[in-house]
């Protein structure tokens, strides 16, 4: 072959190469820390502002029925291993705010971080990394299946640190000195907009899993707070949560990207049903605040398997085939994060890897897709299945008939009872079991 085209063949390839790379779609994902639902004005929220996140949800699709478990640990380990809460195993809150030897070993439990770096993403992760004691396991992220990280290091010297105001974070391995002075999500967004920008000049797809720290307690002053002089509150900081989203929304739209870019917005668990506050400052703990949509008031939130603890908001925004100001009602399980990453990515996952989850990249599409019948979720020994109107627990002598939601209602359900009750409360639990008796994951590793 002529060595003219020789070269023409090599550039050719070069050039579709850098096309079929070109095609691959950004994924961010946004992951606010103890956000129900029921905060945002777009799902009829009435006590906090969200006018970012409220135009996100106009601009794109918002799913109504998405689900998790009731705290942080279990939900997230979820949405990294598409995997329940009985599979995984991971039924509680890793105790890395006391120095826990304890980690999530996700060598053994494969991750969609890892698949996607596999395919050539670039992956990385901020904000809050409940995961593991980083000062006992300092590559643990990488092992994860990310290149870079911005998260707060939870533990150090022998003690725990904080995440808002002159936070400790762990950039790449090491612990940053110039935040000393700074607010921390503001730290973090700037790190997902860097990140966004770097891997855009390098003409490479990126994976950003935004850990948003914000807005769980303690209930702390924000920039814009101490600006105005304003007390700190649970809105402040939920408004502050929705201003920072707004500005990875906007760093889509100038690194010119928004038409390849998918932003996915959600909650790990429920709203935290009191204030923790600082009596330190001279603030009251424990201060209980109360929700409201146009639905009615929402009772209980985190740490509860009912609607309050578990029901999260899901709100995606991006490139053309989403569809705007469109809303899905199919329900939606936390694990169906990791399959759904990968078909938008073009990535099959291996056969050898076994999930939970199903992809709902149709339904991001406003496509019909696969719908699941019911969602499952757990808290140390306590597990919960809902079908969208019916919700077991393994722990209640009682159906609750979720209907008319914010209202939950027990519900007779006895055998003696013939009724739709009875019979969703025996689906319900057969349900329950088969996903017990399935193979479960290892346990959370423990290294001396």
């Amino acid at each position: 072959m002529p060595l003219v085209m020789a070269f023409q063949c090599q550039h050719t390839v070069r050039s579709e190469t850098a096309a079929l790379i070109d095609a691959r779609p950004n994924i961010v994902m946004i992951f606010a820390d103890d956000l129900g639902y029921e905060t945002l004005g777009c799902y009829g929220g009435l006590d906090f502002q969200t006018p970012r996140l409220d135009r996100m949800a106009a601009e794109g699709l918002r799913f109504t029925r998405a689900y998790t478990s009731p705290v942080c640990t279990p939900s997230r380990v979820s949405l990294h291993t598409g995997l329940y809460v009985m599979r995984h195993r991971q039924t509680d809150v890793l105790p890395v705010h006391l120095g826990t030897n304890k980690l999530v070993d996700f060598q053994k439990l494969p991750t969609f971080a890892q698949q996607l770096r596999s395919a050539g993403y670039s992956t990385s992760v901020t904000g809050k990394w409940q995961l593991a004691t980083l000062e006992k396991h300092p590559n643990h992220i990488r092992d994860s299946g990310f290149d870079s990280w911005c998260v707060w290091q939870i533990w150090k010297d022998g003690a725990k640190t904080v995440r808002h105001w002159n936070p400790t974070l762990n950039h790449d391995g090491r612990v940053r000195e110039d935040v000393a002075e700074r607010f921390g999500p503001d730290v973090l967004v700037d790190y997902v907009v860097d990140q966004m920008r770097e891997a855009t000049e390098a003409n490479t797809p990126f994976l950003i899993v935004h850990n948003e720290m914000l807005p769980h307690d303690p209930i702390v002053e924000t920039p814009d707070d101490r600006s105005a002089g304003r007390s700190a509150s649970l809105g402040n900081m939920i408004t502050y949560l929705d201003k920072l989203a707004g500005r990875v929304l906007d760093a889509a739209e100038d690194l010119g990207i928004r038409k390849n870019t998918y932003v996915i917005f959600m909650g790990d668990n429920g709203t935290h049903q009191r204030d923790f506050r600082n009596p330190k400052a001279g603030q009251p703990n424990e201060r209980p605040h109360t929700r409201h949509t146009q639905a009615g008031r929402v009772n209980g939130g985190k740490y509860e398997l009912n609607d309050a603890g578990t029901h999260v908001p899901l709100i995606v925004w991006g490139p053309d085939p989403v569809p705007v100001d469109s809303v899905c009602d199919d329900l939606v399980d936390v694990v169906d994060l990791f399959p759904t990453f990968c078909e938008l990515a073009g990535h099959n996952v291996p056969d050898s890897i076994s999930i939970d989850g199903h992809s709902i990249a149709s339904q991001f599409h406003g496509r019909v897709g696969p719908k699941r019948d019911w969602v499952i979720h757990g808290i140390r020994s306590d597990v919960n299945v809902f079908d969208g109107r019916w919700r077991w627990s393994n722990h209640l002598d009682k159906l609750i008939d979720a209907s008319e939601l914010p209202k939950e209602q027990p519900t007779d359900a006895s055998s003696n009872q013939p009724s739709e009750a009875s019979a969703a409360n025996q689906r319900l639990s057969n349900i329950f079991q088969n996903v017990s008796d399935s193979s479960p994951a290892p346990p959370p590793q423990h290294a001396e």
